[in-house]
């Protein structure tokens, strides 16, 4: 679908009446260089360098390299190039005559002039002298050379008929590697077998079809015998392919037939091609190497023919003559670019440039040259032509006394892509004939076209006007308009309106010039073209039938025309008026005003739209960088176009994107790791953007091979379905969700309240009832517009989406509100559709199954067949057995038996049962239809107006309705204290004592509440001494006692020392055990307020001060522990940190087995983290580099039962052990805890102590205290608050989704190196008052 666009043209007339013999091209500055001569006039030959001037970019300056007298050839006339070379600052010329000369351009200091100078237009370089010298003479002559792709060997066909092949060496000295003969023996090879294969012959044409014509399938109807052309030269061509490999050499065997060899770069035959009638001189191998192209001529055509690599044939296609000069094609060449996607075809006076796409060949561009024009080198017939080996669509034809410089691009000739324009129009020059296809009409694969139609000459471009109404198409003579109509949705066959034809005397129509491109004046059918030759013209047609003026070209006033290198026609999304243009330097103007916006630099691919009303250029340059305006947007970008609301291009990983439009600055091009985000599209291999149309939502690709895919990106469906919905187009939007399988909940999300007012108008553009049902079936309470269809058009952070899009956004009530608003607009209407009043009951949230039964219940009063089909309907949606219950739920036994015939159930299941509820009374009816359906609560309701207490109290036991029938008897104290014993019977039997306790006390059975209280634990003691003491009888004082002594027990192992004491004081009437209790839990002050009291001064020594001393012994052993164990495992911890900074290998392995060996030496280290590092010691728990296994251990931790080894190993934390760290670090933070815990108990041994005049004691246990509570400040900063940098293993970094999961020990090895990486928050170690009576620390 790809047209040529001329994209750069520069000419140069040479002053010297010595014609132009050679040219090859310098690739490392895009200049090409030229030879002249030698002549009989003047035997000289004269290098010439081509610079384009950067005033005058179409213009060509000459420089000199070198000139030296030509010798002799063998009749004494003056020799003539064969081959002319470049390559790092060094001419290789090969004459006819058999020498090879190189020419060297030095610079004044001596070196090559490729490594003085850049690559900058306006550079100044100085050249010294040129060296020429012979390298050397093949005898006897020279027929034709070729050099190889990659300039290190040389090919040469000699006059004596052999092959010389040459290699070039460092120096630049040529070394011959082999000679071979082209004797007439080397056809033998070409004895070819056919099997036919792809003929008719070959095929199955029906039951007895080849017995009609039984022929042997392998012997073609005509063999060739390799007839020699009448227009056969004699001339003897080399191609290479491609890679260097192979050169084939296209040579006229004396006596038998024109024959292609191919040998290897060692000279060795590979084999010969099969005869060809009518083979001529002509040849070319595609660098890609499948095909070798020739010329076969016919007598009543002409043919470029394929043979691949063996000499086979491969296919053909048959060329378009000029038909205004057909002596043009008496003499033929080939030459294929260097990306082999144009095939060159030389002729006498012009150039054809053919491309294939989907097996079909077409002419794609004609560059009238003029015919070469000099007797005195009559061997050279045609125009010189060469590609340029870097710039793929780049090239020189050269005549006797001109040079063309042309260079193309692959495009696209597209119609209008914005609304409502964007018919799909795609244009397709295939010489005179231009395909036209509307894909918005019609998917027509290439080569065919919904619409052919011929120009009067080869054309050249093609432009569509910004609203699809006409087609212009530029050819050799003149501008063909074509209006473009549209009937309903389907385009009609263009209609020629007018063509405007060149003036007979404008340079256009010769080889003096040419028309490059053509573009729409916007709002208008004025057209502009670019013509090119010294200087640039932009010429102007006027093709309105109102325009008042005379149709004639005029010339396009106030345009800076020198520098005008493209012409664009803008788009319908573009608000300007004008035809843009663009310059050399990259600068957009439109007409005579000022630059409207600038790219960095000339971009041939260009799209330009407006946005807030400042023009927006989109410019894609030859590498494949993608700008807005003077912004880069992306990179290995291989196609784009923009639509009215998206840019949308493809790059060279395979995907296609979609950037919403905005200001240049505030383009947003997502990234290509993000899997959710609708801007990205995976496309297949290769593809490219033929056009785009958003009103049908879709994007045609072409394929590299040519066929055509349609796809419906999840960018332009959602922004199309946006856009009906914001239309008010619900209709069009279901449809297209529906095609587009995209969750119909967009329908409301986007617009809430909008829908919600319009909820008739979409009822009424669905219409369907399936529709509507479908709608409803497909709501939920989720917001899609905040999770799967997120509007990527707001502004994002990092170009990225703005929170993950598997994020649920809840929208509680969401269904009920449509189905209410829906079931309140079908109620309204006279012709109402039940099936979805139904739907909409059954697709609420919760199901309303009871109000759509209610609905058939309804019908089944006005009309049964209507009934009968609303319940198919409503058990089609909803399981039937479960309607079955709900049918039966409702009491109506009708309902239920219709329900139950929609079903697969056996009528004897059903049926009886349904004749015995007839015979129930109503309540009896009822409650067997809830106690079957498991409604227990309200078959206990039923129960309850039956009036049969012991069948309740039966019913309540058996179904544990207890709460139920409490709520119900609430106001019948004699039922409800009767069941209140029979739930707090039920409670002690599922050993919920306390709420057991509670019901007892409620029916004064203080008994039972004393004994649940009692089994409940500690918690109860207040509840259970005082239901022991409101028992009837009083409980005997020694168990009352008892019990006392037990909870006051158990309270002392609980370490509820002050409720343990609250008991024996109170209770046990105890002040000795009771002050005791208090002392345990540090209760000093109580203590000796008891004492005080009760008078009992003999236990101040007794029992507070054995207490005191007791509890000082006790903490200032736990103190020295404390200390001791920081003084040993704070330093341990430093050691063992040390020790994996120095060695973290031997560290983390536990041996040395691999100190000799190679290391990992990427152990990196992170202030912040305990681990982390790219690639390391830990690649062996990710699984990325070889084998997930030990690194040389013969150890196997691929069981769990290992697993649960090195778990022990792990909580045991063995010294020496990988373990060890982790272990004293949780050791180190339980002890700080502990401290931090016990310093209030501290601080009232202190208070106790010196209350107790115990002054030396007290200062002993505070300093230890204080003592102790440093060390653990001192261990906290030590283990967790320095920042030092520490060993960083196992290369997990931020980002541990993709990170192997190790099994067995080595997974608990890797869960303890996560655990210390991760960080964690030290324990907090609070101030410790020291008691100021005590005097400051000595």
């Amino acid at each position: 679908m790809r047209n040529l666009r001329n994209i750069g043209h520069s000419v140069f007339d040479t002053p010297s009446a010595v014609p132009i013999s050679a040219s090859c091209w310098d690739v490392s500055h895009d200049e090409i260089i030229v030879a002249y001569g030698p002549t009989v006039d003047e035997p000289r030959i004269e290098l010439v360098r081509l610079t384009k001037e950067a005033s005058v970019p179409s213009s060509l300056e000459p420089t000199t390299i070198a000139s030296w007298d030509a010798p002799l050839n063998q009749d004494g006339g003056p020799d003539f190039i064969r081959d002319l070379h470049y390559d790092n600052g060094v001419l290789t010329v090969v004459m006819a005559g058999g020498d090879i000369v190189k020419v060297e351009q030095t610079t004044p200091h001596g070196h090559h002039d490729e490594h003085e100078y850049g690559h900058d237009d306006g550079d100044d370089r100085v050249f010294g002298e040129a060296h020429v010298e012979i390298l050397g003479t093949i005898e006897p002559s020279i027929v034709a050379a070729r050099w190889s792709p990659n300039f290190q060997h040389l090919v040469i066909t000699t006059g004596d008929d052999n092959v010389v092949f040459m290699s070039r060496s460092s120096d630049g000295s040529l070394h011959p590697i082999a000679t071979t003969a082209m004797a007439a023996e080397d056809l033998n090879l070409s004895k070819h077998v056919s099997v036919g294969w792809g003929k008719k012959e070959t095929q199955f044409q029906g039951k007895g079809a080849k017995a009609k014509t039984l022929r042997d399938p392998t012997i073609p109807e005509k063999v060739d015998a390799g007839t020699l052309s009448s227009h056969d030269d004699g001339r003897c061509t080399i191609s290479w392919r491609g890679d260097g490999a192979y050169v084939a050499v296209n040579f006229f065997q004396p006596g038998l037939r024109r024959v292609i060899r191919v040998y290897n770069c060692e000279g060795v035959l590979e084999s010969v091609s099969e005869p060809v009638d009518g083979l001529e001189a002509g040849m070319s191998w595609r660098p890609e190497g499948n095909l070798i192209a020739g010329i076969q001529r016919l007598a009543d055509r002409i043919d470029v023919v394929f043979f691949e690599r063996n000499g086979l044939r491969h296919g053909q296609f048959t060329l378009q003559l000029p038909s205004n000069a057909p002596e043009g094609a008496e003499d033929l060449a080939l030459e294929w670019n260097p990306d082999s996607s144009v095939l060159a075809v030389i002729m006498k006076d012009r150039v054809q440039l053919w491309t294939t796409g989907n097996y079909h060949w077409y002419l794609k561009q004609e560059i009238i040259s003029g015919p070469y024009d000099s007797q005195s080198q009559g061997q050279k017939r045609l125009p010189l032509f060469t590609w340029d080996d870097e710039q793929p669509l780049l090239f020189a034809v050269s005549t006797a006394g001109r040079v063309l410089l042309n260079e193309y691009m692959h495009t696209i000739s597209r119609g209008p892509t914005s609304p409502p324009y964007d018919q799909g129009a795609v244009a397709v020059i295939d010489g005179r004939t231009i395909k036209f296809t509307p894909f918005g009409t019609a998917m027509v694969p290439p080569p065919m076209a919904w619409f052919e139609f011929e120009v009067e000459s080869p054309a050249i471009d093609v432009a569509f006007a910004n609203d699809g109404s006409a087609i212009a198409v530029l050819h050799q003579l003149g501008v063909s308009l074509y209006a473009l109509e549209v009937n309903g949705t389907r385009s009609c066959r263009p209609k020629l309106l007018e063509t405007a034809l060149f003036d007979k005397d404008d340079f256009s129509t010769s080889s003096k010039g040419a028309s490059f491109q053509i573009s729409f004046i916007t709002r208008s059918h004025t057209v502009q073209v670019l013509q090119m030759d010294v200087v640039p013209k932009l010429i102007s047609y006027n093709f309105d039938a109102s325009a008042q003026e005379d149709k004639a070209w005029r010339e396009t006033p106030d345009v800076d025309v020198d520098l005008v290198a493209a012409i664009t026609s803008p788009d319908a999304a573009c608000e300007l008026d004008g035809a843009l243009t663009q310059d050399h330097r990259g600068r957009i103007t439109i007409g005579a005003h000022e630059s409207l916006a600038r790219f960095p630099r000339y971009l041939p691919q260009t799209s330009f739209v407006t946005s807030d009303g400042e023009l927006l250029a989109f410019g894609l340059s030859k590498a494949g960088h993608l700008y807005a305006n003077s912004r880069l947007l992306a990179k290995q970008v291989t196609s784009f176009v923009v639509t009215n609301s998206h840019l949308i291009f493809t790059n060279a990983k395979h995907l296609c994107k979609f950037v919403h439009l905005a200001g240049a600055e505030d383009l947003v091009v997502p990234q290509d790791d993000v899997d959710e985000d609708e801007r990205l599209r995976k496309i297949e291999t290769g593809g490219k953007i033929v056009t785009a149309m958003p009103t049908k939502m879709s994007l045609i690709l072409q394929m590299p091979r040519g066929n055509l895919e349609t796809i419906y990106p999840r960018a332009m469906v959602l922004a199309g379905i946006r856009r009906l919905i914001e239309q008010k187009e619900y209709g069009a939007a279901f449809m297209n969700c529906r095609a587009q399988r995209v969750d119909m909940n967009i329908l409301y999300d986007h617009r809430p309240e909008q829908f919600l007012e319009n909820v008739d108008l979409v009822l009424e553009q669905v219409k369907d009832p399936a529709h509507i049902d479908l709608f409803l079936s497909t709501l939920k309470d989720e917001d899609v517009t905040q999770t799967m269809y997120k509007d990527t058009t707001l502004p994002t952070k990092d170009n990225q989406l703005p929170e993950p899009t598997n994020v649920v956004s809840n929208k509680p009530g969401k269904i009920n509100t449509i189905c209410d608003a829906i079931l309140q607009r079908l109620r309204a209407k006279k012709k109402v559709n039940n099936q979805n009043i139904i739907t909409a009951h059954v697709c609420k949230s919760p199901p309303a199954l009871d109000d759509a039964l209610s609905v058939v219940a309804q019908l089944m009063q006005e009309d049964e067949s209507l009934a009968e089909r609303a319940v198919e309907h409503v058990c089609f949606l909803v399981d039937v057995n479960k309607l079955f219950d709900r049918a039966l739920g409702m009491y109506d036994l009708d309902l239920t038996l219709l329900v139950a015939q929609q079903s697969q159930r056996d009528p004897r299941e059903y049926l009886p049962f349904i004749q015995e509820l007839h015979k129930m009374s109503v309540l009896d009816r009822q409650f067997a239809i809830d106690d079957k359906l498991s409604n227990w609560e309200k078959a206990l309701d039923h129960l309850k107006v039956l009036d049969d207490f012991q069948v309740v109290q039966d019913y309540v036991v058996k179904h544990s309705l207890y709460q139920h029938a409490l709520q119900i008897y609430r106001r019948q104290e004699q039922e409800h204290n009767i069941l209140t014993g029979l739930y707090a019977a039920y409670l002690k039997s599922k050993s919920q004592f306390r709420e057991a306790g509670l019901a007892y006390e409620s029916l004064n059975n203080f008994a039972e509440a004393t004994d649940c209280y009692l089994k409940s634990g500690v918690a109860c003691w207040r509840e259970c001494l005082f239901a022991a003491q409101q028992q009837s009888p009083p409980m005997q004082a020694a168990k009352l006692d008892e019990l006392a002594s037990t909870l006051a027990d158990a309270l002392r192992e609980a370490k509820d020392y002050a409720a343990a004491a609250t008991i024996h004081m109170d209770h046990l009437r105890s002040v000795e055990t009771a002050i005791q209790c208090l002392c345990k839990g540090y209760l000093f002050a109580d203590a000796l307020r008891l004492a005080s009291l009760h008078k009992r001064p003999d236990l101040l020594e007794s029992g507070v001060d054995a207490g005191l001393a007791e509890a000082f012994s006790s903490s200032t052993e736990f103190l020295a522990d404390c200390k001791a164990q920081l003084k040993a495992q704070v330093p341990r911890i430093a050691e063992l940190r040390q020790k994996a900074r120095e060695d973290p290998l031997a560290f983390y392995e536990g041996d040395t087995r691999y100190a000799g060996m190679d290391i990992p030496d990427d152990v990196s280290v992170a202030a912040s983290s305990r681990m982390s590092t790219n690639a390391s010691l830990f690649t062996r728990y990710t699984g990325k580099d070889g084998s997930v296994g030990t690194l040389g251990s013969n150890v196997s931790h691929a069981t769990s039962k290992n697993r649960k080894r090195e778990e022990k190993k792990r909580a045991r934390g063995r010294k020496g052990t990988v373990y060890e760290e982790e272990y004293l670090v949780n050791s180190v933070r339980r002890l700080v805890e502990r401290v931090e815990s016990t310093q209030g108990e501290v601080e009232r041994l202190v208070f106790g102590l010196v209350r107790r005049n115990m002054p030396e004691r007290a200062r002993a246990i505070d300093d230890l205290m204080e003592q102790v509570v440093e060390g653990c400040r001192f261990a906290v900063g030590e283990v967790w608050g320095k920042s030092e940098e520490a060993v960083v293993v196992g290369g997990l970094g931020e980002d541990e989704r993709d990170v192997y999961r190790a099994g067995g020990g080595e997974g608990a090895f890797q869960e303890s190196l996560e655990a210390a990486r991760q960080k964690q928050e030290p324990p907090v170690v609070g101030t410790f008052k020291r008691l100021s009576l005590l005097g400051d620390r000595r």
